[in-house]
């Protein structure tokens, strides 16, 4: 296969020609790569313009923040001036005007993972919320969906539970790249859209993996190390919800998962007896390092992904906690503090996007009957996104 070009090295190819002379903001982090591996703000910062404004976004600008952990701007060392977009409430996930002053264009280049609840989809939406009312011009540097861009699955967020992990209808896996949800967001908003500018990626293919694209993979957030991670992720994030570990604090986080009270072998036989397609469950027993059960052993299982073409994360994510909440429904426990700024809904809604499939496991509904109901909602974001395609 030929090499890929994400949306940056297209720019670069061009010079920066549209952006020479202009005063830019940058809403970055360190996945933002070109094609030799070297990042968006050192070559912002050598091209020929005046680099005004950083924006980090949730994990810091540097991407060495845990999740849930704000980020003050004193902790960002730039040669610009340093803004985060991820501090200690819901307001500080959107630029003020204030920090937009001063510009000629705002750029955002963030590597997304695909899935409704990864937050840089979130903060890119925001970004554009406040800009782009203000006259403020947005370019997005697109990049290739890691996890290709024919599937999508997962439930529909309903009136009520957005938030930063749910900030608008998409499914949890929505098979669009970050500049395809741009032009998305635009539309359904009724956004200026005049006013915003996508630089497109070259050579890449809706079938095309972040394996097959020749393209360098850095780690968009601390617990994304590999694709074998993204793969699983949007249904291994819904563990978040629970008191569950969804594997941080180990060296394959959402790879694995389980509970100190959990029987690994037992739940692994549960959940192979099922013939889940293109997965394999392997019983094992880990102790995190940091967050959840920090220092206990734990009992779960470890995926193993056979056939990513059949593979379903999101009904996997669903199967694992049915599973393990009905080896001890007396011990597992939804995650009630605080999540993303929000108090209630839980958690596990805001992830899910209603209370509808909490409030179907916790009836004994099978985990097969609730992802049933996502099938019409599924075919009718198929229709719906098609239109806003950038690639074959």
């Amino acid at each position: 296969m030929g090499q890929v070009k994400c949306g940056l090295d297209v720019l670069i190819d061009d010079g920066f020609q549209p952006l020479r002379g202009q005063r830019v903001g940058l809403v970055t982090h360190p996945a933002a790569v070109d094609r030799h591996l070297r990042s968006a703000l050192e070559r912002f910062s050598e091209a020929p313009l005046t680099l005004s404004a950083i924006f980090g976004p949730e994990h810091g600008l540097h991407g060495q923040a845990q999740d849930l952990i704000g980020v003050s701007e004193e902790e960002s060392k730039s040669i610009a001036r340093v803004i985060s977009l991820y501090g200690k409430d819901f307001q500080s996930l959107h630029p003020t005007p204030k920090s937009l002053e001063g510009l000629d264009v705002l750029v955002i280049d963030l590597q997304d993972i695909g899935t409704r609840f990864y937050t840089f989809q979130a903060t890119m939406l925001y970004c554009m919320q406040v800009a782009l009312p203000l006259g403020l011009p947005v370019m997005v540097l697109d990049r290739p969906n890691p996890l290709g861009g024919i599937e999508i699955e997962g439930p529909a967020l309903q009136s009520g539970y957005e938030s930063f992990v749910g900030a608008h209808n998409i499914p949890v896996r929505h098979g669009m790249t970050i500049g395809e949800l741009a032009n998305l967001y635009a539309s359904r908003l009724g956004l200026p859209s005049d006013l915003l500018t996508i630089v497109p990626c070259q050579g890449w293919e809706r079938d095309r993996y972040g394996d097959e694209t020749c393209m360098p993979w850095v780690m968009p957030s601390p617990n994304m190390p590999t694709l074998d991670t993204a793969l699983v992720y949007p249904g291994q994030c819904l563990l978040e919800g629970t008191l569950l570990s969804e594997g941080r604090g180990t060296t394959r986080p959402f790879e694995i998962s389980g509970a100190p009270w959990i029987d690994a072998q037992r739940l692994a036989n549960d959940l192979n007896s099922q013939g889940i397609p293109g997965v394999y469950f392997r019983p094992l027993y880990f102790r995190p390092t940091f967050q959840k059960h920090a220092n206990v052993d734990c009992g779960g299982v470890q995926i193993h992904v056979l056939d990513r073409e059949r593979f379903r994360p999101v009904r996997v994510g669903l199967a694992l906690i049915d599973s393990m909440r009905r080896q001890s429904i007396d011990r597992f426990q939804w995650r009630t503090e605080i999540y993303e700024f929000v108090e209630n809904p839980i958690a596990i809604d805001l992830l899910f996007g209603s209370n509808r499939e909490r409030i179907a496991i916790e009836a004994g509904v099978p985990w097969i009957e609730i992802a049933q109901q996502w099938e019409r909602e599924e075919a009718e974001f198929r229709q719906e996104l098609r239109p806003f395609w950038l690639y074959a």
